[in-house]
């Protein structure tokens, strides 16, 4: 790609981040609950799948409604 293409995906990949620490920090962001939602999700993913070793049903207790039909 050589040190033009290289410079290009440099300045781009910056402009990407300040805008989204721009995103996360500014005082209307809901970052804790995006967050909460986030992580909740992942938590649900994996009780879903090891529920059929385990025997749970997947609803690991997170008050989101969540519970599969297995």
């Amino acid at each position: 790609m050589g040190d033009f293409g290289s410079g290009i995906i440099t300045v781009l990949v910056a402009i990407v981040g300040v805008a989204a620490l721009a995103v996360v920090f500014s005082k209307n962001a809901q970052t804790p609950q995006v967050a909460s939602s986030f992580f909740g999700g992942i938590a649900q993913d994996l009780g879903a799948a090891v529920s059929p070793i385990t025997g749970n049903t997947g609803n690991l207790g997170l008050g989101t409604g969540f519970t599969p039909n297995l």
